[in-house]
C-alpha cells in the first residue's frame, strides 16, 4: 500500500488531524523561503501529540548541515527531507543520523536517480521544479525514469493522486497546497479524501 505523507504542517490540529486521517509522515517545514514555516518547538509539540505511529519528517532546502541537525534534534524529527542542489557527502552526512528524503526535479533524475538506488537510508522523492507550488508533473513523460521504490509529490491532491500512483506506482506520495484551506492551514476533508484515494489507489 502507498505510505502518504501530509506536508506542510504548522500546528497540533492539523498534526493530529492528518494522523487520525491515517497518515504515515508529517512534513514539517523549516526551509526559511516557505509560507508553511514552523519552529522546532511547534514541531516537537506536534509530533508528540500524534505519538510515535506517524513519522515525523523535517524539510529543508539549501541549509547547513549543522543547521540541519540541530533543527532535527531540538524538533524530534524521525526523517529529513532534503532539497535544493547539495552534494551527495552532505546526503550521506544526514543519513548517518536520520533515514533521508532525497528530493529531485525531473530535469535532476537522470543524473541523480543512479547515485541513490539502492543506497541504505537514501530514499528520493521526485517533486515540481516549484516545491509546495500545486502544479502537477507530467506522469506519463515519467513511467520510464522514475525510480522503483521513490515517492512522488507535486500538485497532488484528492482528485488526482490515485492516477498518479497508477501511473507510476510510487512508494509514496506527499501533498501540501491542494490540502489546505489557506497557507499553512489544512483543509480536514481535503486532507482525509486525499489520504483515502491514496490508500485505496
Amino acid at each position: 500500500m502507498t505510505r502518504v505523507k501530509v506536508c506542510g504542517i504548522t500546528s497540533v490540529t492539523d498534526a493530529v488531524l492528518s494522523a487520525e486521517a491515517g497518515a504515515d509522515a508529517l512534513g514539517f517545514i523549516f526551509a526559511p523561503v516557505s509560507r508553511r514555516l514552523v519552529s522546532p518547538g511547534v514541531a516537537r509539540q506536534a509530533g508528540l501529540s500524534v505519538g510515535p505511529g506517524p513519522a515525523r519528517v523535517g524539510v529543508f532546502m539549501n541549509q547547513a548541515l549543522d543547521e540541519v541537525l540541530r533543527t532535527a534534534e531540538a524538533a524530534r524529527l524521525s526523517a529529513v527531507q532534503v532539497h535544493g542542489p547539495v552534494s551527495s557527502l552532505y546526503v550521506q552526512a544526514i543519513s548517518g543520523y536520520y533515514p533521508v528524503l532525497r528530493v529531485l526535479r525531473p530535469a535532476d533524475l537522470a543524473a541523480e536517480a543512479d547515485v541513490w538506488t539502492g543506497v541504505p537510508g537514501v530514499t528520493l522523492m521526485l517533486d515540481a521544479p516549484e516545491p509546495g507550488g500545486g502544479i502537477p508533473l507530467d506522469w506519463a513523460a515519467l513511467k520510464a525514469a522514475f525510480p522503483s521504490g521513490a515517492w512522488l509529490a507535486g500538485g497532488l491532491g484528492p482528485a488526482n493522486v490515485a492516477e498518479a500512483i497508477r501511473h507510476l506506482r510510487a512508494a509514496g506520495v506527499d501533498a501540501v497546497s491542494r490540502l489546505e484551506a489557506q497557507a499553512g492551514v489544512k483543509d480536514p476533508a481535503a486532507v482525509q479524501a486525499f489520504i483515502r484515494a491514496a490508500k485505496t489507489a
